[in-house]
């Protein structure tokens, strides 16, 4: 079709009646503003100048920023938060040219001495905005002390409405999620943190957006999956061996999964704005931590952030890294206040006779009551036996394990007859739990109406599960305890049993539950009471009291919003009660602080050189562990200035002697280092530490003498260096010396080296008559220790001195001691003006070690090295050294801050330069660390994927049989240190010998390339004692039998197995890629044959 001619468009009906001076919309259809035309005129032509500067920069919008955004994210060598320091400084050059610029163009000369007024003001204005700007911080603490007066003004219409009144810190919160702000809310457990969460989500589908809800836990995720389906129907779920909904609006999913998205480039993060981290301080998980730190740095620029927190002391800090690593500001809310407060007691009774001691030793308003301490002491005291008189603050006895029944028994008496059930009792031992919960056989706590709910519900769960499943014994234990209102949770129980006795807490017929820690992470789940069983726990390595953060986070279980006044926290005192230090450290003690687990992985290496969005590096310069050094960075950068300037300010020293000058400092610098390094040495052998004995005579450099005799009087230690206390002689007529030092920190090691240490052939002698001094000295200043000793009493010629030193006794003649013993070291001076025999280290101390000896050797080869140099000859020699003394330490500080800056200077970058070795050596990187095959299919492995990469291309797998395989990969995921010996075939044991055979080559690499990880410990990593167990499951055998092949607990194998289904899926992957279609077939069959019955039964949240 042609296009239509001016004319037939002039004779279009309704265009000629359209005026273009009058009848042109300024405001366009669905906007708010638009553009005005009209010319105004004004009587000033400056007020317009500036009326036009400021509409340009309320209107202007800079695209090249909006189109650079994102290279800004990946800046390397110039770190992305200075950058804005740089830009601001150039802004205000440009803008203080452009004033100047608009002065000539517009302003008559009666209108000068007005701009001049107006441009310094501006000039002023700017600087000091720029100034605040350059020392802004990226954390912004938000004020929740106040009321939010104004809040349904400023948000008139909100994305999500609740049936209550929100908090105050929720409507903060709220206030900065409307303004498209990130914000971390560091708040107690039950205070309502996901209030936050919610209104993100539902501003994202206002926006028509995604949010994305991660967790720690994939239990946790499935949890969250059910609540917010309840609230949003638009939700997906998104877990290892789950995906519900991948296309949805809201997205849970735990942190793994969204960090390989942001590796893989996934199209789900272009629509991403809201992503919302839960339980934030997992951060401090040793093997998990390092996950959160990965996905912050890694998520893009356009993305929010919400942080959702327990209590945590450094807030600011961890909210000030977050910020700086994503270039936009963290607004803080912190509260501390509970919404129900929490009462902490110590419970001593031990019978039904006993139930009523229960002592209060923490209030609702935190203050400790001694008295209530005092009087559990006297409890405990009354009813020590002859067999048992230890009480009171004396150490932890665990108590007679006889008596735990007696004392469950008690203190469930008690909280019944107070009404105050249900009780979570915290108990650090999945075995105790069991037996706590077994012993309790005649404790019934349910009414025949609730055991009536129990049944319904439990039997509607259960009957999803098939045949011989149903007849498990834990589940038929389960059971039995339920009906009676007893829960046990932990990690040993089935996973669906977990989410059946979840999910019937929270109807409230569970009137007590046994449960280890992990109950407190999570979703919502208050009880009326708390117990602790104990406050020790093992943490993998040793018994250690509960730290105050694990402690908070469970007792924080107490208290039911809008059901209780306070919570009930209870401290079971089965053995000795605890010291009131270690109460008050417990209960009242700071929180732990968020900390970097930040580590190196391959996994990590292999993702970063394959995407080559972000260099390593930067990666490691953007971590949380590298945030105070990264920090300093604008520091760095100003003292770099400041030095260069120095450097180009000094003056070269012109002199035909001194052309080595530079040389000769380096090496007497080399000297005095080795020098002090051996002199350490030396004087902490044991054989010195007994000849350094008051009365010993040692050579002494001390003020402007470099070499003298000195009488040792006293040795001392202050802080991490021994001191030495000398008499020494000094010029009668000499002025005395304060011997100032300079601090540790400006100290430097050419500080006390003279010219005259080389030069001096003879014992420093007074002229004429002589006078003492008594002075600390440090191990640098000892030059030699003489085979002499003087016989005095130390302590007196101190006292003497210190006395003569008071102005009353100024005049006094020294004391005889003093005065025999500054005679002696006078007349061993004179009679040995070019010295005394000293200890020799290897034919005196008898030191043996060769590498030592040769040390010794070589500091001597270099002092008679140094008496070749040219500039020795120097007439000016000392003036010219001191000049190059000055020098050097400015070129000095000039290198290490140069190192700072550097990439040299990360912590991590030795450990980065190793494993890059080791992929070298495997050939998963090339020469240029451009990523090989081996590289990308270790990329697609979730977990120890170097291990698995090369069984892969050894085609360890090629002649198994997919139950084989399956069995022999459980040892990759299965984590239990001690279990059963399995019983296995000897396929099976070829396995697990080819394995440890490969484990053992990358663990040799590893050490070869430099890292610390012992091979033994390598291999031990991967454990073997499931493959019976997979084996058998993955041939067909029911789960009620493959049970008794291990004493491994149900719920540890039911995980073991899903985490293995997500290895076989890698490993599929992989061969997928590596173009192997058997062992592609192999995978999907272990796959289907270990997908079945109870260990993959769905989750009852996700139904």
């Amino acid at each position: 079709m042609d296009e239509p001619s001016a004319a037939v468009l002039a004779s279009t009906a309704g265009l000629a009646e359209i005026d273009f001076e009058n009848d042109l919309l300024t405001t366009a259809p669905g906007f708010s503003q638009g553009m005005d035309f009209a010319e105004k005129k004004t009587d000033n032509n400056v007020e317009a100048t500036d009326i036009c500067h400021k509409s340009a920069k309320k209107t202007l919008l800079d695209l090249t920023k909006v189109l650079t955004g994102d290279d800004d994210a990946w800046l390397s060598d110039d770190e992305q938060w200075e950058k804005e320091d740089e830009e601001s400084s150039s802004a205000y050059r440009k803008k203080i040219e452009e004033i100047k610029l608009n002065t000539d163009k517009v302003l008559s000369s009666d209108d000068l001495a007005k701009l001049t007024g107006k441009s310094e003001k501006l000039e002023n204005v700017t600087r000091e905005k720029l100034q605040k700007t350059s020392k802004e911080e990226w954390a912004v603490w938000v004020d929740v002390s106040a009321p939010v007066d104004d809040y349904y003004k400023r948000v008139p219409d909100p994305a999500y409405k609740w049936p209550f009144e929100l908090d105050v810190f929720q409507k903060q919160a709220i206030l900065h999620l409307e303004q498209h702000e990130s914000v971390f809310v560091a708040a107690h457990t039950s205070a309502g943190k996901t209030v936050v969460a919610e209104y993100a989500i539902a501003l994202s589908a206002r926006h028509m957006t995604r949010a994305i809800y991660t967790s720690p836990i994939k239990a946790l995720s499935n949890q969250k999956f059910r609540d917010f389906k309840q609230t949003f129907k638009d939700v997906g779920l998104l877990t290892g061996d789950v995906q519900i909904r991948p296309e949805a609006q809201c997205l849970i999913m735990t942190t793994e999964i969204l960090r390989s998205m942001l590796y893989n480039g996934a199209d789900t993060i272009r629509d991403l704005e809201w992503v919302i981290f839960d339980e934030v301080h997992y951060i401090n998980d040793s093997e998990r931590g390092v996950v959160w730190e990965e996905v912050l740095i890694l998520l893009p620029s356009h993305c929010n952030i919400i942080l959702l927190s327990a209590t945590v002391p450094n807030t600011m800090e961890f909210a000030d890294w977050v910020g700086r690593t994503k270039g936009k500001k963290i607004y803080v809310i912190s509260t501390l206040k509970r919404p129900v407060p929490l009462e902490h007691f110590i419970y001593t009774g031990n019978s039904t006779k006993s139930s009523d001691e229960n002592f209060l030793i923490v209030g609702a308003e935190k203050q400790f009551i001694n008295a209530g301490y005092s009087k559990a002491v006297e409890a405990k005291k009354a009813r020590a036996t002859k067999s048992s008189t230890a009480f009171g603050a004396k150490g932890i006895r665990q108590g007679d394990p006889r008596q735990n029944k007696g004392v469950w028994l008690s203190i469930i008496h008690m909280l019944r007859k107070k009404s105050q059930l249900p009780v979570v009792a915290f108990t650090f031992s999945k075995r105790k739990c069991d037996e706590n919960a077994s012993q309790l056989t005649s404790i019934d706590l349910l009414t025949a109406a609730e055991k009536s709910e129990v049944h319904i519900f439990f039997q509607k769960c259960v009957s999803r599960l098939k045949g011989s499943d149903k007849k498990l014994p834990q589940v038929v234990h389960m059971q039995e305890l339920l009906k009676r209102g007893i829960a046990v949770h932990h990690s040993g129980i089935l996973p669906i049993l977990k989410e059946v006795i979840e999910m019937i807490f929270q109807k409230g017929l569970v009137k007590l539950l046994f449960a280890t820690e992990t109950f407190a992470m999570g979703v919502n789940m208050p009880a009326r009471t708390v117990v602790f069983d104990s406050l020790r726990k093992h943490d993998g390595i040793n018994f250690r009291d509960l730290l105050p953060g694990e402690y908070i986070q469970m007792a924080g279980r107490a208290g039911r919003r809008g059901l209780d006044t306070t919570g009930t926290v209870i401290i079971l005192c089965k053995g000795d009660i605890p010291e009131t230090s270690d109460l008050h450290r417990i209960i009242l003690g700071k929180p732990t602080k968020l900390e970097s687990q930040f580590r190196l992985t391959y996994s990590m290496i292999l993702n970063l050189l394959r995407v080559e969005q972000l260099r390593i590096e930067d990666m490691m310069k953007r971590s949380f562990f590298e945030f105070n050094n990264q920090k300093n960075v604008p520091q760095y950068k100003s003292e770099l200035k400041q030095l260069k300037i120095k450097v180009g300010a000094m003056k070269p020293i012109e002199c035909q002697y001194c052309s080595d000058l530079e040389n000769f400092y380096v090496h007497c610098k080399e000297y005095v280092e080795i020098r002090n390094y051996l002199q350490d040495l030396f004087l902490s052998h044991p054989q010195m530490v007994k000849s350094l004995i008051p009365g010993r005579v040692i050579v002494v450099k001390h003020d402007r003498q470099q070499q003298q005799l000195g009488l040792l009087l006293k040795v001392s230690s202050g802080g991490n260096v021994k001191k030495f206390t000398f008499l020494l002689l000094t010029q009668n007529d000499s002025p005395s010396c304060d011997d100032k030092r300079t601090s540790e920190e400006d100290a430097h090691v050419m500080d006390g080296f003279s010219i005259e240490f080389f030069m001096a052939t003879e014992l420093y002698l007074p002229e004429g008559a002589s006078d003492h001094v008594v002075v600390e000295l440090k191990p640098e200043d000892i030059i030699a220790v003489t085979t002499k000793t003087i016989k005095t009493v130390a302590e007196k010629v101190i006292d003497d001195y210190k006395k003569r030193q008071i102005p009353r006794f100024k005049d006094d003649p020294p004391s005889q001691t003093t005065s025999i013993a500054t005679q002696e070291l006078l007349r061993l001076t004179e009679s040995n003006l070019h010295g005394l025999p000293v200890l020799d280290p290897v034919n005196d101390l008898g030191i043996k070690d060769m590498s030592v000896v040769e040390q010794f050797l070589d500091l001597k080869r270099r002092r008679d090295s140094l008496s070749e140099f040219r500039c020795l000859l120097c007439p000016q020699i000392v003036e010219h050294l001191n000049q190059m003394k000055a020098n050097m330490k400015v070129k000095e500080a000039m290198q290490k801050v140069n190192f700072l800056l550097s990439d040299k200077s990360l912590q991590f970058g030795p450990e980065y330069g190793q494993r890059i070795e080791v992929l070298r050596d495997l050939r998963y990187i090339d020469g240029n660390n451009t990523v090989q095959l081996k590289g990308r299919v270790a990329c697609e492995i979730s977990t120890n994927e170097l291990i698995i990469t090369e069984l892969i291309f050894e085609n360890v797998f090629s002649e198994m049989q997919p139950s084989e395989i399956a069995a022999l990969l459980s040892c990759m995921v299965f984590q239990e240190k001690r279990c059963s010996q399995p019983s296995l075939l000897p396929s099976l044991e070829k396995g697990v010998e080819q394995i440890k055979a490969v484990a053992e080559k990358i663990g040799k690499l590893q050490k070869e390339c430099g890292l610390t990880e012992p091979v033994e410990d390598y291999i031990e990593g991967f454990r073997f004692g499931l493959v019976e167990v997979t084996h058998k499951w993955a041939s067909g055998m029911p789960f009620s039998e493959i049970t008794s092949l291990t004493d491994v607990s149900e719920g540890i194998i039911v995980r073991t197995i899903q985490r293995l289904n997500e290895t076989l899926r890698d490993v599929r992957n992989a061969a997928r890629l590596v173009g192997e279609p058997v062992l592609c077939q192999k995978m999907e069959d272990a796959s289907t044959l270990i997908k079945r019955d109870i260990v993959f039964a769905a989750s009852l949240y996700t139904q």
